[in-house]
């Protein structure tokens, strides 16, 4: 049985000396490790490709829903008002604006004012 391995042993090390077998050899270990487009850099490279579509996917999506709200506000001027009044809480000039915040507790020095 020790024969066996030694004998396998001997076959692999005479391929491997072989010019051919041992430039393959030294080629794929720099394409791996050592090259410009080593396998390591194209994988980590085609990961961040993936991120990246998707995130072009959910900011196209993005892009087409402000679109259709902006044509929403533009189309009626009420609509624009809502959006002025509720945002930025402008108001006409014989109007008090009141702003309530819910989930916040009310201090006694707010309370007795």
């Amino acid at each position: 049985m020790a024969n066996r391995r030694n004998s396998t042993w001997i076959k692999v090390w005479n391929t491997t000396k072989n010019k051919f077998v041992l430039t393959a050899l030294v080629f794929l270990t720099w394409l791996t490790f050592f090259d410009k487009n080593d396998f390591l850099t194209t994988s980590a490279y085609r990961y961040k490709l993936h991120q990246l579509r998707a995130e072009k996917v959910y900011y196209e999506e993005e892009i087409r829903k402000n679109k259709a709200y902006l044509e929403h506000l533009e189309t009626n001027p009420d609509n624009l008002e809502r959006f002025a009044r509720e945002e930025y809480l402008m108001k006409k000039d014989n109007e008090e604006i009141f702003v309530i915040v819910e989930g916040q507790p009310v201090s006694e020095d707010a309370a007795e004012e």
